[in-house]
């Protein structure tokens, strides 16, 4: 069999050890890069892409994995991506599917159960963890994956307070200026936002203002 050459994006320094203890295992597997976040992978990807499959984490800093396989998935569709990531909720699973991943994988996964998904994968398979395929199939019963995008403000149980800083970080205004023309201090402005990105799911204001954008939070 031909080696299988696999790239890993994952910034828990443990986790990501814990999955190349994994593909060790298996002879015909060969990690070729690891990356801290789907910036650095991209980076990678453009001095050598030959590369048969990656397996992506979600959750990352500087670009998130489903961004990084939206990018990956048009610019270089030879390669299979697999998501392989703790989050197992709705929105999380149709991003991934609307970016173009091949698969979407918990972490926990056994490594005879990785070693097939993958082989699956580059098979032309779409490998999925039990529970996201009933998930899946869920989605599909409530009448297709578009109606997730269509989701508001109160879904994501934002403040109004919340979508007002939002709104301001959109127009590109530094925290002292957000603070002074919501007439609060900058300190209250940095809690407001640390929970927006909570509510959200997102590392940066960056990507708030994209999936506000997106969902129509914001005008």
């Amino acid at each position: 069999m031909e080696v299988i050459r696999i790239a890993l994006a994952e910034d828990i320094p443990n986790l990501a050890k814990a999955m190349e203890e994994k593909l060790v295992l298996n002879p015909n597997f060969k990690l070729k890069h690891k990356a801290l976040n789907g910036k650095t992978l991209i980076a990678y990807l453009e001095e050598d892409h030959n590369i048969d499959l990656i397996l992506m984490d979600i959750k990352m800093p500087e670009m998130n994995g489903i961004d990084a396989t939206a990018i990956i998935s048009k610019r270089w569709p030879h390669i299979k991506i697999i998501m392989c990531t703790i989050f197992d909720d709705d929105e999380h699973i149709f991003n991934a599917i609307v970016s173009g991943a091949d698969g979407y994988l918990l972490k926990d996964e056994p490594p005879h159960k990785l070693f097939y998904a993958i082989e699956d994968c580059l098979n032309g398979g779409a490998p999925m963890s039990p529970f996201i395929a009933k998930r899946s199939l869920e989605l599909l019963r409530k009448g297709g994956l578009g109606n997730l995008s269509n989701r508001k403000a109160e879904d994501y149980n934002l403040t109004k307070r919340e979508i007002e800083i939002v709104e301001q970080l959109s127009k590109g205004l530094t925290y002292s200026l957000i603070a002074d023309n919501l007439f609060i201090s900058s300190g209250t402005v940095r809690k407001h936002i640390e929970n927006i990105y909570r509510k959200l799911q997102v590392n940066n204001k960056v990507e708030a203002i994209q999936l506000a954008e997106k969902h129509r939070l914001i005008s």
